[in-house]
């Protein structure tokens, strides 16, 4: 009988862990693109960061970052300083979207950062077939190579096409297009898309551009508008406080269209503490 009583336990505690295996959570993976204000320049003055890190913009463990050599690493402001090598970079709404989502959606698990934007870029640079598109389908795809899931894209973009009039009434035709292309490329059709509407710009047809992206009707695409957030000295960057503001915002839009979590029920867990508990007593009745 005592042989019988010890096959039956470890049989159950087999199949817990099993269950247990099977219901890891893959890592959650967010593509960063667009421009300079999704790169970050929250913090930089006269092309010199201040290094002050919010504390909304705080590493954590659980969230990691793709460097330039196709690696993950913890991830740590500034998100694109060896991506947007050309420029400066500072604060970012990257990592206040990462903990934001972290404190808010226990079941997200561990968080991949995919940065991919270029300050300066025009949307036709982002086309498919450019080197911009071209770069950010292969590191999205090189982010899943030891598993995850790409959960969404988090684009702030087109400060650079307020310059010119045909580039700013065709903008939401080029915009609407890269969103679908970049969906299609990456084999998930219903991908979630947060984008933001321009808070500054660097032409007179800033409100083209910012109707362009309002009016974006796609599904499972959401649009946050920046328009008020503080600007720094130079009236074109987000500051690191409108910086915080804005990682937050894309973290609740994220979350009004995120596809639901699977739940792992602790059901398997109380029957088999049930299930010892019993034959533990039933063992010490019957010596």
């Amino acid at each position: 009988m005592l042989s019988l009583v010890w096959l039956i336990l470890l049989t159950s505690s087999n199949l817990v862990r099993t269950q247990n295996i099977s219901h890891a959570k893959p890592k959650s993976i967010f593509i960063l693109a667009g421009q300079s204000n999704m790169s970050g320049r929250g913090g930089v003055t006269n092309g010199t960061w201040d290094g002050i890190v919010p504390p909304q913009c705080q590493p954590n463990s659980q969230i990691l970052r793709l460097n330039s050599e196709l690696k993950w690493e913890t991830a740590h402001e500034p998100l694109h300083r060896d991506i947007d090598v050309n420029k400066t970079c500072g604060i970012g709404p990257g990592m206040v979207f990462a903990n934001s989502i972290l404190e808010r959606e226990s079941g997200i698990g561990e968080i991949g950062l995919v940065p991919c934007a270029i300050g300066g870029t025009n949307i036709s640079e982002w086309a498919r077939g450019s080197s911009l598109y071209n770069q950010l389908v292969v590191r999205a795809q090189a982010a899943l190579n030891h598993g995850g899931l790409i959960r969404g894209i988090l684009w702030y973009q087109g400060e650079s096409d307020t310059e010119n009039r045909e580039d700013a009434r065709l903008y939401k035709g080029r915009l609407e297009k890269f969103f679908t292309d970049v969906r299609s490329d990456l084999k998930s059709p219903m991908l979630p898309v947060v984008q933001v509407a321009l808070a500054s710009g660097q032409g007179k047809y800033l409100h083209v551009v910012r109707k362009a992206q309002l009016e974006i009707d796609l599904p499972n695409v959401r649009c946050v508008d920046a328009k008020g957030l503080q600007l720094q000295p130079d009236g074109l960057h987000l500051g690191s406080a409108a910086q915080v503001r804005l990682g937050k915002m894309l973290a609740d839009a994220f979350l009004q269209i995120m596809a639901p979590l699977p739940v792992q029920s602790s059901a398997s867990t109380r029957f088999h503490n049930f299930f010892l508990d019993f034959l533990l007593s039933w063992f010490r009745y019957k010596s």
